[in-house]
């Protein structure tokens, strides 16, 4: 029996009023989880926006940035 299944079976036997809280809570906890990817992606776009047009497209060697003397 999944999770939802297992809901269901719990909640319909409970009286109207409890159910409809349920349901609240349930509607509740889906907008907080919209609410906090919507934060989330709005600040990775921040995060993006600072540092557009810093890099140039030029290829680089991995190697060579390792052994820069500031991080010897």
């Amino acid at each position: 029996m999944t999770i939802a299944e297992k809901i269901f079976e719990q909640v319909r036997t409970l009286p109207e009023t409890d159910a409809r809280e349920i349901l609240d809570f349930v509607e509740f906890l889906k907008a907080k989880r919209k609410r906090n990817q919507e934060e989330r992606r709005a600040h990775a776009l921040a995060v993006l926006e600072k540092f557009k047009g810093r890099y140039d497209g030029t290829k680089f060697n991995r190697e060579e940035l390792h052994d820069r003397a500031g991080l010897r």
